[in-house]
Parts: structure tokens; sequence; C-alpha cells
């Protein structure tokens, strides 16, 4: 999960963007420090911490095999704060930094995204422009080494931590290629990579823009205006925003995507924690030129803290439709603390609510219920909450879409071809063996052949059977077709290319599109009641009027 943070706490009014501020180390510090053992009627806690000390100090000395202090404590702090909530968290001095990294926008290394794909370290796509892709480094590529070390044993984010590091430092790695049968050495030179929060910007119909957005950062605004250029200069007259599997991030970001959407003064969040210091207003600050146009927003499961509040606000004013599945259910605000020796602490401060009033935070007394249980439509139990225009809605368990689409589940078959990598391994080799690839590749009944026979190959399933599901479940074939021609174009073009063809075929991002008349008409009824309450409104102050004279 990510954090929505805000330090800086004022009262209620308007406000532009939230100011992330967080706290210098030495202040910090105090926060475990004298402070804490000086304050009145603390007397207590302080024998608690001497206890603490002696503990560490036993450990240290009397276990059976050495211990680290470090280990301890930072063990036992997460014990102590798992007492809290699920969302507060002591970042360790790496992953600290890496938070950072990932709300500035930016850090610095080599530029691929790389995944473990059969125990090996394999890039899935060079982004444009950075180091990696200036060499040629190419989807299917393996990572095999990294400063004579052996990547086989080495998780995804210890490859990831060792391909960072300080701008102009060069690291050696030794790539594997289909084709080729020596490694090929690389001596390569880091360089500042953006981690941008728009992923997706395309036109999925002549007047319908797409932009799907990854995470909420410092610097999502920014794509988020350019993206809505660019896809003006096409034509878009309507907008799907993707919001699936977008975990959240700072809520200074949220609030600045809802001002697109929300009327310059409207609320698009609020927060409160334990008293009146903790209470904050969040509304529209009018910023950015207001889209007066119908939108249909896609949440899912994974969709979270910052993510639900963009479409809690948008469905509470009834500005757009929401579509998908109920979303993960977090309404709870961090605080982010720099601690000393480079440590941080996202401590809860407070819950949020949407416009009408709901809290979504799902119920956590259970953990493990809460990670790993299914959400289920019966966790929307705390009370039922009116839109604009009188829709109901509901707290207690996530956002709940205006209209329900579950994902179509896949046979076993397809998802073991997706999850043993047979497409992506496949659509490697063809572009090694057919350079000439272009965009306009059609798969052919040859090609699925081939494919089936590679699986067998690489014992997946019998050719035989792999040809029978795609005979009797077209829609099958359908998705897989779609799938070798997203992983062939993004091995030979780049990833960013095999966009338009993942979408294809995508039942949540048809069905938005199918919306948009509903989403245009409910848009338009919410004008309708404005209008009439504003009309009312002007009768009564001039009935006032006229009564006093």
């Amino acid at each position: 999960m990510k954090y929505n943070q805000n330090v800086q706490k004022r009262k209620s009014g308007f406000l532009g963007v939230v100011l992330i501020t967080l706290v210098a180390s030495a202040a910090a510090g105090a926060l475990f420090g004298d402070r804490i053992t000086e304050s009145k009627g603390e007397d207590e806690l302080h024998g608690r911490l001497e206890e603490y000390t002696d503990l560490i100090t036993a450990a240290r000395y009397w276990a059976a095999a050495p211990v680290e202090s470090e280990n301890l404590v930072f063990s036992s702090i997460d014990g102590m704060l798992r007492t809290l909530d699920p969302h507060t968290t002591f970042l360790k001095p790496r992953d600290f930094g890496e938070m950072q990294d990932r709300q500035k926008g930016s850090f610095y290394g080599l530029g691929i995204l790389i995944t473990k794909r059969n125990n090996q370290i394999t890039v899935i796509t060079p982004l444009e422009g950075t180091p990696a892709s200036r060499l040629g480094i190419r989807a299917g590529d393996i990572i095999s080494e990294i400063e004579g070390e052996s990547t086989e044993e080495m998780p995804v984010d210890e490859v990831v931590g060792k391909l960072k590091g300080p701008k102009g430092t060069t690291v050696n790695i030794k790539i594997v290629r289909v084709g080729i049968k020596e490694p090929i050495p690389m001596e390569i030179e880091r360089a500042a990579i953006p981690t941008n929060s728009v992923t997706v910007v395309e036109m999925v119909r002549p007047d319908v823009g797409y932009i799907r957005l990854k995470d909420f950062t410092y610097t999502t605004v920014r794509e988020f205006d350019d993206a809505l250029a660019r896809l003006e200069e096409q034509g878009m007259k309507k907008l799907v925003l993707d919001l699936r599997t977008n975990p959240g991030g700072l809520l200074d970001a949220a609030v600045g995507v809802s001002d697109f959407f929300i009327r310059k003064g409207e609320m698009i969040v609020y927060h409160r924690g334990r008293n009146e210091d903790n209470y904050q207003e969040y509304r529209a600050p009018g910023k950015h030129r207001n889209l007066d146009i119908p939108v249909v927003i896609l949440i899912n499961r994974e969709s979270a803290s910052a993510s639900e509040i963009v479409a809690g606000a948008i469905q509470d004013h009834d500005r757009g439709l929401v579509v998908g599945q109920t979303s993960w259910g977090k309404g709870l605000v961090q605080s982010v603390f720099s601690l000393q020796y480079g440590a941080g602490l996202a401590l809860t401060t407070s819950r949020y609510y949407t416009p009408s009033g709901r809290n979504i935070q799902r119920d956590y007394s259970s953990f493990y219920d809460y990670y790993l249980g299914e959400a289920t439509e019966s966790s929307l139990e705390d009370g039922s909450f009116e839109t604009e225009s009188g829709r109901k809605v509901f707290g207690g368990g996530g956002i709940e879409p205006d209209v329900l689409v579950e994902p179509r589940e896949l046979p076993n078959l397809v998802q073991l071809l997706q999850v043993r990598s047979a497409i992506f391994n496949f659509a490697v080799q063809y572009v090694a063996d057919h350079p000439e690839t272009t965009r306009e590749l059609m798969i052919s009944d040859a090609m699925i052949r081939d494919f089936a026979a590679y699986a067998e190959s690489v014992e997946i399933a019998s050719q035989e059977e792999i040809l029978e599901l795609f005979e009797s479940d077209p829609l099958s074939r359908d998705y897989v077709e779609r799938q070798l021609k997203a992983e062939i174009v993004a091995a030979k073009f780049g990833y960013d290319a095999s966009y338009p063809y993942r979408l294809l075929g995508d039942e949540q991002v048809e069905r938005a599109i199918e919306l948009m008349p509903a989403a245009e008409r409910l848009a338009n009824e919410v004008r309708r009641i404005r209008a009439e309450r504003m009309a009312s409104a002007e009768r009564a102050e001039g009935g006032t009027s006229v009564g006093r004279n």
C-alpha cells in the first residue's frame, strides 16, 4: 500500500495543494527521545522503555545464536505497530528511500522493467530514452550477472537495489539473449529515470479517450494535464479514467486530479482524527480547467486510498459513473515522519470521508482477513449515504461501483499458459526469428499451431489439448491471440506500443464505453437539479426582500 500523507494541519477552508512535510530528523528523533520520557504523566512509559532496553541487552548477550541489535529493534517496532492498524508502518532506511523516489517521480538507474520468469531475472521492457534502451536492451533479455554476481538466487527487489545508484555511476551486467550463445557484457551509466503515474494514453474510440493512472505522486497532476491535452488534440469528447490496481499515493495528487472534474469550491474529501486539530477539508481549488465531458471511472479490488478518494468524489457529486468491482476500502490517512538514521514512520493520524460523509475503511479487526480475505458486498455495512442527485451509496467497505462488472474468469489452461510465461517467451522467440515483424502482424492459424507446439515443448500442455480448447472455446482463442499480438509488438517496438492490443477485449473497458450515454445523462440531471435549486434560492431571496419593503 502507498500512503495518504499530511503532516501540516490546518482548519477547514479552501486548500489548493496539500503540503507534504517530512519532519526533520532531529525533531522526529525527539519523538522517541527526551520528549516522551519527560512529558507529564509518562513515568510508567519511561520505566517500560528501560525494561525494553534490558530485554534487548539480554537477547544480544544470551541468545543461543548471535543477533544484531538492528534486527531486534526493527522487529519489535513492527510488532508494536501491528497493534494499531494495518497501515501504520515502520519504513527501514532503504524502504523509506524507495518510497521517496516513487513520490518524487524519478530515481537513478538503467530504465528497465524486470520480473522473475522461470527463476530468471527477465526484462519486460526498456523504458524509452533511458540508458537501457540506448544500449539496445530488449524485452526477454535475461540479466544473468550484476558486478560479477549471479542473479539466479536474487529476489527482484535485491536486483532493483543493485541496479539503482547515484547519478553518473556505472554498473556492470551480463545479458543472456535468445539466439546468442555467449552472455553479453555491458557497462551502463546510471541516469535519472522517470517513474510516470500516467502509463497509458489512448483513443479507444474516435471520440473516447482512455487514461490509466497507476499511482499518485508529485508529478501526477502535470502528467494528467498533459495526457488530457494530447487526447483533446485527437478529438476526445468522452473519457475513461482507469484507476484499477492503483494503490494510491499522495493526497495532494488525488485532490489535483479531482479538480479537473469537480466544480471550484466543492468538497473532494475531508479527514478528522482524535481532536479538532486533525480536522481538514479539501475542496476543489479551481486551478485546472473543468472537463465538461462524460467520464467513467474504472476501479477494482486493488484500487485503494487516493484512487478511492477520486472515485468517491466523482461518484458523490454524480460527475460520472464508477464501473468495475468494489475497491479495497482504505479510509485511513497516514502522516509520514522521518526518523534518525534514514528510517521513516507512516503513522495513521485520521480517517478520511467522501463528500457525502462516508468513510469507506474496511473492518481490520483481523489483519489476516483484511489482507487475504475475499472482499464481499456484505462488507458495505457503515450505513447509506446520498449522492448529489439522491442516489444511495454505502460506507464501510470500499467504493461500490455504480455498475458491477466482473472480469471474465479464464480457463485453467489459459491461466497456466500465462503464469508459465509461454505467451511472453514465444513472442520473444518469434521476434528473434522474424526481425521483419511489423505492427500490422496478424495471428494466423499456423502461428497458433506453432504456439501450441512450443507450449508442449516446455511441458505446459499437449498441443492437442491447447488446440481442442481453442476449438471449443473461441473466447479463449481470441484472448490468447490478443495477448500474442501484444507481446510480439512489445518485444519488437516496446511495451507502450502494445497497449492498444492489451485493451482490446477488456470487458470492463468495453462496458465503460457502452455506459458513456448514461454518464452524460447523469451529469445533465445534476445540472438540472442545481439549476432548479439556484432558481428556488433566488426566488426565496426575492420574496424575503419584498416582505421587508
